[in-house]
């Protein structure tokens, strides 16, 4: 009961991660500055600068990939086969890897742009949120080890 809890969670806050990252990329592409929320820390110094790019690739595209992935292996993890067994190993990576680049763009952001972006920091809190998650699904329980 506890895991089915923890998943369904789980898919809650990657789907708002998802959401946040389509509206990110949406605002990188379109160069909406009212897409920004006025006088709530400066999501347009940080769309401008050139951290927003990898390799010509928004990061918020990167971050859609990665919640995505995370979504779909949430909801293939109740088949029967690899994922169903390695599933949460998996996601535990992926969430683990997510943290950390969330890490390192946060860093970017109160140290190199000197700007906070709004949804970056919605993004990272949902990652971190889902690393929790997922380390919660794959810590065993007192009814696991009986």
């Amino acid at each position: 009961m506890k895991a089915d809890k923890l998943r369904i969670w789980s898919l809650v806050i990657a789907g708002i991660g998802l959401l946040n990252a389509v509206y990110l990329i949406i605002l990188k592409y379109t160069n909406n500055k009212g897409m920004c929320l006025q006088g709530i820390g400066d999501c347009w110094s940080v769309n401008i600068s050139r951290y927003s790019m990898i390799g010509g690739i928004p990061v918020a595209v990167l971050g859609a990939i990665g919640f995505l992935a995370i979504i779909t292996l949430l909801l293939l993890e109740s088949k029967e086969g690899f994922l169903r067994e390695q599933g949460v190993l998996i996601n535990f990576g992926l969430t683990l890897i997510g943290v950390l680049f969330s890490a390192y763009l946060t860093y970017l952001e109160i140290a190199v742009i000197r700007a906070i972006c709004p949804f970056c920091v919605l993004s990272a809190i949902c990652m971190v949120v889902l690393f929790g998650l997922t380390l919660a699904r794959i810590t065993p329980t007192k009814t696991d080890e009986k």
